[in-house]
């Protein structure tokens, strides 16, 4: 069962101790607290790891004004942007291997197009259990201190979110085939 937002803020504010919440808009401290920290923390979890539910490929839009220095051309980065992966020539058929600066939210390459491959904001429906749970967790963690005030409460629940983002990692990580490493001088030499 996909969760919303307000479920996943319920959830973990009951593991605080606080009451549950509607909406961000009940009025309740817990109401504004959830909604001052949900969305910060939602994207900060979101681009601590290239989650596979979380990376897209997506070949971008150039820009008609380009870079002042250093690079020949500027994309416009799609609108649910978090964070790079990496940056591959457009029609190359691979999503890496160009070099690039992020600059004022656009992105600057010496290419006429390119594919990008990065880590999005989906939908909280799209979001898998151990995500979820990692959420939870880390939101409990967050909303602690200004709603108990209780800084060795909030330590503990810091570190049960920081197990659970490392589960979460390590469950996603086994949704995909182990990368080799390509390019690699000591490899190469060995022939």
């Amino acid at each position: 069962m996909a969760l919303n937002r307000i479920q996943l803020c319920s959830r973990a504010l009951l593991k605080v101790g606080a009451s549950p919440i509607a909406s961000f808009g009940d009025g309740t401290a817990e109401a504004e607290v959830a909604s001052l920290l949900y969305g910060v923390t939602r994207d900060a979890l979101l681009s601590g790891h290239p989650w596979s539910f979380a990376t897209a490929q997506i070949a971008l839009a150039k820009l008609t004004a380009k870079p002042v220095a250093d690079f020949d051309a500027a994309f416009a980065l799609p609108a649910d942007f978090l964070r790079v992966l990496s940056v591959g020539a457009g029609g190359s058929g691979r999503g890496r291997g160009i070099a690039y600066r992020i600059h004022e939210r656009r992105l600057h390459a010496n290419a006429d197009g390119v594919t990008l491959t990065h880590v999005f904001r989906p939908d909280e429906s799209a979001f898998p259990p151990f995500f979820d749970q990692a959420l939870i967790a880390r939101l409990a963690a967050e909303f602690c201190l200004p709603l108990t005030e209780n800084t060795s409460r909030t330590e503990a629940l810091t570190k049960a979110a920081e197990l659970e983002f490392a589960r979460a990692r390590t469950v996603d990580g086994q949704q995909q085939t182990p990368q080799a490493i390509d390019g690699f001088n000591l490899i190469d030499a060995r022939g």
